[in-house]
């Protein structure tokens, strides 16, 4: 049997290794490493897969972020309001920026932002919402761009974990995550369903403004060359980086497809049993299962990790700490904050390896030997 991973980008490579190969040479013999003509065809591709206007590719998703948030306009002490259940970079640019986080629940089935909880936190300085689609999963965004128009708050999606996602409507439409805000981020991280072979981001957005503050900001605040008319950054997906992607875009709706039927196996071979609790899918969404998520019932994690991790079974705790109680944030005094449905999950998460290349012989093993360390 292959040794097991939690992702396995080296197979993946190798089945698109010509094609990838063949991208990175051109890019290489062409010499424009920055800004070549890979970076656009590789955005009007993806602005094609997404159906959204514009795709201002970044640096990574970090950035996409913070770009996103530089461009609404907002002054220091403005409120962002976001979940605590996420990883730290959702948060980490509303402080960085000098904004303030307010911290809400999630869905204790989805373990996305809870819309519920948005009304509830919003105050007269609340200016955004950070909605994050955790897991490949999207958030209730028709509740809460009903909520955003309500209080005329702009919606930043944080798309890092969902590409490839659909939010189904209640009137029968559907749209990718990323494109229903005002503003989508993602990261090409390398373990991301879309995945790069480094560092690489992008913005999304179907407003025309917007779309060009974007660009200024992630280009050191310049549309003419050397005239700089707002504090920007310098923030870009160099062209190896475009290329490999603009290869990978073509096989992501088969990428998501192969992750959702690894989470089928799982759901088949878990769902009767009672110490654990298989990832919930929402009508209103699909799944593009960037991880697989238990929730463990009376059973010692840390104990139940070492035993798989002595099977030879990889597995991972996102996230141990919730943002709202990093030290980071202490400025804020939200340590104490009563966030339950974050605390519980805080407490009995853990992921189970997914990815594109697992064979039948590892998820046998797999469910074997997660079922005998429970």
């Amino acid at each position: 049997m292959k040794p097991l991973q939690m992702v396995d980008t080296h197979t993946q490579y190798h089945k698109i290794k010509d094609e990838v190969d063949k991208a990175v040479i051109e890019v290489m013999e062409s010499s424009a490493f920055i800004n070549g003509k890979i970076v656009q065809e590789f955005a009007g591709n993806l602005a094609g897969y997404l159906n959204v206007k514009h795709v201002i590719p970044c640096g990574n998703g970090t950035d996409a972020l913070q770009i996103a948030l530089m461009a609404l306009g907002l002054k220091p002490g403005d409120e962002v309001i976001t979940p605590s259940f996420t990883y730290i970079a959702t948060t980490e640019v509303v402080a960085l920026l000098r904004l303030t986080p307010v911290f809400v629940d999630v869905d204790e089935k989805t373990f996305c932002i809870d819309p519920a909880a948005i009304e509830k936190a919003i105050t007269p300085r609340t200016k955004a919402i950070v909605p994050v689609h955790l897991y490949g999963q999207s958030a209730n965004m028709e509740a809460i761009m009903k909520i955003a128009e309500k209080h005329s708050l702009f919606v930043i999606e944080d798309n890092a974990q969902a590409i490839g996602c659909n939010f189904h409507f209640s009137d029968g439409s559907s749209k990718k995550t990323g494109t229903i805000g005002h503003i989508g981020c993602t990261s090409f991280y390398p373990s991301k369903n879309l995945g790069a072979f480094g560092d690489g981001g992008s913005l999304f957005t179907n407003d025309d403004a917007l779309a060009e503050k974007l660009k200024m900001i992630a280009n050191h605040g310049q549309k003419v060359r050397y005239y700089h008319d707002l504090v920007g950054c310098n923030s870009r997906l160099d062209s190896i980086q475009a290329a490999i992607l603009n290869i990978k875009l073509k096989h992501l709706d088969a990428y998501c497809k192969a992750r959702q039927e690894v989470a089928a196996y799982y759901n088949a071979a878990f769902s009767g049993n009672d110490k654990i609790t298989v990832p919930y899918k929402a009508d209103n969404s699909d799944h593009v299962y960037h991880q697989y998520t238990l929730i463990l019932n009376n059973v010692e994690r840390d104990a139940f990790k070492d035993r798989l991790e002595k099977k030879g079974v990889p597995s991972m705790i996102y996230y141990p700490l919730p943002a709202h109680k990093q030290k980071m944030f202490a400025q804020f005094d939200v340590a104490n904050q009563e966030l339950p449905v974050t605390t519980y999950l805080t407490d009995r998460v853990i992921s189970l390896p997914i990815h594109t290349e697992m064979d039948a012989e590892q998820l046998a093993f797999i469910k074997d030997a997660v079922l005998s360390a429970l």
